[in-house]
This record gives C-alpha cells, sequence and structure tokens, in this order.
C-alpha cells in the first residue's frame, strides 16, 4: 500500500515531469525541424543522413548508448538505451525514421523540408508522419534520464528504416536480431490523434488478379471470349469478401463502440463499421487495347484489410472457393499479414489513458487503428504495444503540418506514461 508521502511525491514528479516538457517547447520544436529538413522518403528508403541526424539528437541524452544496425548499406535503423541503474521493465518508444515521397510537384506552399513555424503549425513531409513523434519521444527519453532515480528499469528508443515498405528491414529486422528492441511495452509515436489511443490494426491482404481471353473483332464477339468480362466476374466475388462474417472478441468490439462518438468526427464517418468488417478497394484495373477488340488479358490488383475476427488463411479459403472454378483466371496474394491488438486493458494502455487524460483535462476514446504501423511487429514478437500521436494534417500530400500544441500535448504523455509504467513494480 502507497503511503500519503509515496503518493505526494509521484505527484510532484508528475507536475515536474509535464512542466520540464513546457520548458522544453523551443527544443521540441526544434528537434522536429531538425528531423524534417532531413529528407528521408521511401521510395528510395534511404535513411543514411537522418538516421546521422536522428544519432546526434540522441547522443545529447545523458549516459545513453547507442547503436547502429543496417540490415543493408542504405537502410540504418537506431537503437537507443537509457538505463536507469536498478533492475525493472523495459519500455520502448518505437518510431519509423522514412517517410512518404516528397512530392515537389504536389503544390506545397511551404518549402517541404523548410520545416517552417506558421501560426502554430510546422510545415515538412514526414512532420506528422512520423518526425514529430520522434521528436516527443527523444525528449521523453531525456527527461527520463535526467530523473534516474524516479523509476527503474530501461528505456529504449527504436529508430527503424523501412516502415513505408512494411517494415521488414526496419523494426521486423530489428526485433528478430537485436534482443534490445523487445521489451515489457511499446509507445509508438505514429500518427492519429492525441483524443484516440490506438490499440491494435486491421490486418493487410494484397492480391493480383488476372483474366485471359480470345481475340476477335468488337462486332463478332461471338467469336472471342472477352477477358475483361471474366475479370469482372472474379472481381465481384472478391468483392463477396466483405460479407464474412467477424468473430471478434468482446473487449475489442466494445472498445470500438465505446469510442466511435469521439473518433470519428477526427477520423471519419464510418470508421467503426470499417474497422469490424473486411474491405476490398480494387485499387487497379487494367485491359484492352481498342474498343472495337476484344481484350484478350485484363489484370487488376486490390487491396483487402480484415478485422480482428477474421484471419488470412480464411480469405485464402474462401477465395480458393470462389475463384479457382473460374476459367482463365489466375490469382496470387503478394503481401499479407494479420490483424493483431493489444488487450485495450493492458497496462501500457491504461498509462497512456490516464496521462493523455491529465493532459487533455479528458478521457480520450481507446480504438483500433485503420491503417497499419510498425507496432503489428512488435506485437508479433509478444510486445504489448499502444500508438499515440499527432493528427496527420495533409499527410502525404502538400503543406503535410504539425499542430505545436499537440505536438506538446503528445510529448507530456509519452514522458508521463513511460514515468507511470516504469515506476510500478512489475
Amino acid at each position: 500500500m502507497q503511503t500519503a508521502d509515496r503518493i505526494d511525491k509521484s505527484e510532484d514528479l508528475r507536475q515536474w515531469f509535464e512542466h520540464q516538457v513546457e520548458l522544453s517547447k523551443s527544443r521540441l520544436i526544434e528537434t522536429t525541424q531538425t528531423l524534417v529538413r532531413t529528407g528521408s522518403p521511401n521510395p528510395p528508403g534511404d535513411t543514411i543522413a537522418i538516421a546521422s541526424v536522428a544519432e546526434a539528437l540522441l547522443a545529447a541524452i545523458p549516459g545513453v548508448e547507442i547503436k547502429r544496425v543496417a540490415p543493408e548499406p542504405h537502410l540504418v535503423s537506431l537503437v537507443a538505451r537509457i538505463q536507469s541503474g536498478r533492475a525493472g521493465r523495459r519500455l520502448i518508444f518505437n518510431g519509423h525514421l522514412d517517410t512518404f515521397p516528397i512530392g515537389e510537384d504536389l503544390g506545397w506552399t511551404k518549402a517541404p523540408l523548410g520545416g517552417d513555424v506558421v501560426d502554430g503549425q510546422i510545415y515538412g513531409r514526414g512532420v506528422t508522419d512520423m518526425k514529430g513523434g520522434i521528436a516527443c519521444s527523444i525528449l521523453a527519453a531525456d527527461l527520463l534520464a535526467r530523473n534516474r532515480d524516479a523509476w527503474r528499469g530501461e528505456v529504449v528508443l527504436t529508430l527503424a528504416a523501412d516502415e513505408e515498405n512494411m517494415g521488414s528491414l526496419g523494426s521486423g529486422y530489428l526485433l528478430e536480431h537485436e534482443p534490445l528492441a523487445r521489451g515489457d511495452a511499446n509507445i509508438c509515436g505514429d500518427v492519429g490523434s492525441p483524443w484516440v489511443v490506438r490499440f491494435g490494426e486491421k490486418g493487410l491482404y494484397w492480391i493480383d488478379l488476372e483474366a485471359d481471353g480470345e481475340p476477335a473483332h468488337g462486332a463478332h464477339v461471338h467469336r472471342g471470349v472477352n477477358a475483361i468480362d471474366r475479370l469482372c466476374g472474379a472481381l465481384c466475388r472478391l468483392k463477396q469478401l466483405e460479407t464474412l462474417p467477424v468473430n471478434a472478441p468482446e473487449a475489442v468490439s466494445r472498445a470500438i463502440a465505446q469510442a466511435q462518438a469521439v473518433s470519428e468526427p477526427l477520423s471519419g464517418a464510418g470508421e467503426s463499421r470499417v474497422l469490424q468488417t473486411v474491405t476490398v478497394n480494387i485499387g487497379t484495373i487494367s485491359g484492352g487495347v481498342s474498343p472495337n477488340l476484344v481484350p484478350t488479358r485484363a489484370t487488376a490488383a486490390a487491396d483487402v484489410r480484415l478485422p480482428v475476427g477474421v484471419t488470412t488463411a480464411m480469405l485464402d479459403a474462401n477465395l480458393e472457393q470462389w475463384l479457382s472454378p473460374l476459367e482463365g483466371v489466375r490469382w496470387r496474394v503478394t503481401r499479407r499479414y494479420e490483424p493483431n491488438f493489444t488487450d485495450p486493458e493492458h497496462e501500457i494502455v491504461r498509462c497512456v489513458v490516464d496521462a493523455a487524460s491529465r493532459v487533455l483535462g479528458e478521457r480520450p476514446a481507446v480504438n483500433m487503428r485503420v491503417g497499419a504501423s510498425d507496432s503489428r511487429w512488435y506485437r508479433k514478437y509478444g510486445v504489448p504495444t499502444v500508438v499515440y500521436g499527432l493528427t496527420p494534417r495533409n499527410m502525404g500530400g502538400p503543406d503535410e503540418s504539425a499542430n505545436i500544441d499537440e505536438l506538446l500535448a503528445v510529448a507530456k504523455v509519452h514522458t508521463l506514461a513511460a514515468y507511470e509504467f516504469l515506476s510500478k513494480d512489475a
């Protein structure tokens, strides 16, 4: 049982950490700008320069140990450790160093790599996805390092390459080959919203389809076989995946339902439905050479996202049944991973929720994530993980920007949640 003195001291430390983040506002902005000003678009995915910049920022943390990891010469990731000096748990701060392509032709009104501050916003490619989130985690780690007697165990930052290319040579590689990359919990500062704590994400299933036909003149369709007609038949069956029943754990379904009122105004109406159903987006389709010729070949590619309660093996089985009998149609899965989640009642989720409630003055929603992040790699290796980051303003488009007030809030939450997790007994 905690004594009154222990409770008062803990409250004093929470206030101290919050105050230190406020005092570090200029440094937080400068760190974000420094990261943004070094481009790291993927493709090509080269993180040599940005890793060097991040390493210099990490090196300013007292007592930090830093290791560079490069499965390929141009794919450099960083692992940084701060030890408290006392036995305890390991908390990971995970982030990715690569960004979407810069898109100089998109009509930027601010310099894409300028890090300009205008009307309370920082502009630049990757500022929300996710260099601002990395800056928040670096500041949190630094403040913890400067008050080591307040917690036990260690903090590890994993700043990874390759996330925009699914992460197998970034976070996936680190978790397989670097023991320090694994821990008792992980906080990822990837995009989202300060008002939503994300505990899981949908799975992915990319599929290519191809159909063959027989040539003929468009006026003599009886003498040919139309490949596009065959492909359309296959795509109609592919869309039937959206009707598959979903058997999600009650805790996941309940969290999505409870989050709807807060989460949907931020992420769009219909998010709750999408989180609980299979979705099929037919992203590309092509075929034929002229309107008056029966096409002999047609292709399509689709992005299928699956919720918790559906597996990729279930998709395999249904598509085998529905597509294999179709004459002249072939299909193959090009990428896949399973839906994944951390128990929404897990301690690390509660720590982030409690910290966000304190910082925001209201309880955030607790919800799944529609898009992907490197968090799935951590869950694959048994590390409970939560995503808490900035609102993605114009992510991937021109004038991507991060709100500075949000940046401060996220930095406070990362710091307070890490302190709470590491100050408690395992």
